[in-house]
């Protein structure tokens, strides 16, 4: 049994006390309430007196006792965050040295690095795809008769002129084997290597 429960226990026997003295009070000032003056009158307030008195020793004592109790709580529940404290404090300590072998690990220059080549790279890509994605002075609209006359005119000189007999294909796609006559230099592959690693 915990020193606590057993306090309880003191606290609830008193109120037992109490309520008998409190009954016995009441008992009492119904008789006085009904008497005249005289001794028996008097006697009666005497033994009241000594009934008032234990009780008010019984409250003082019910009301330390409950303080302690009080007390005696507060205690138990400071322990108990106490020890919620340490095992969270435990857990931080452990959190943070894991989480220092693991940032350890990491190179914060080798990622600027990667992030600087990947941001180049992208560059040259959107570079690449404007340059490929050109318009070459189409005009928007385009009038249907106006297309159709071209193409009449279109057919008219080549029959006039021959072109189309040799081999129907224009001399820059006579040549497959040839690299492309915009790239500067070919890509190395030790950078593309580098910018993966």
């Amino acid at each position: 049994m915990a020193v606590s429960d057993d306090v309880d226990t003191r606290v609830e026997s008193l109120d037992v006390k109490l309520a008998k003295l409190n009954a016995e009070l009441s008992a009492y000032q119904q008789k006085l309430a009904k008497m005249r003056d005289g001794p028996g009158k008097t006697a009666i307030k005497q033994k009241a007196l000594k009934v008032l008195q234990q009780r008010k020793m019984y409250e003082s004592q019910r009301d330390q006792l409950q303080a302690q109790s009080w007390n005696m709580e507060q205690a138990g529940m400071m322990q108990d965050n106490l020890k919620n404290t340490m095992v969270t404090v435990d857990a931080m300590k452990t959190t943070t040295k894991e989480l220092k072998k693991q940032y350890g690990k990491v190179n914060i220059d080798k990622i600027e690095k990667l992030q600087d080549e990947m941001a180049d790279l992208m560059d040259i890509g959107n570079d690449i795809q404007d340059a490929i994605s050109r318009s070459y002075d189409v005009p928007d609209e385009v009038d249907e008769a106006e297309l159709d006359a071209e193409l009449e005119a279109l057919g008219d000189e080549v029959e006039l002129d021959g072109i189309g007999e040799s081999s129907g294909m224009p001399a820059f796609m006579l040549d497959d084997a040839a690299p492309p006559q915009f790239i500067d230099e070919p890509p190395e592959q030790n950078k593309v290597k580098e910018a993966a690693g």
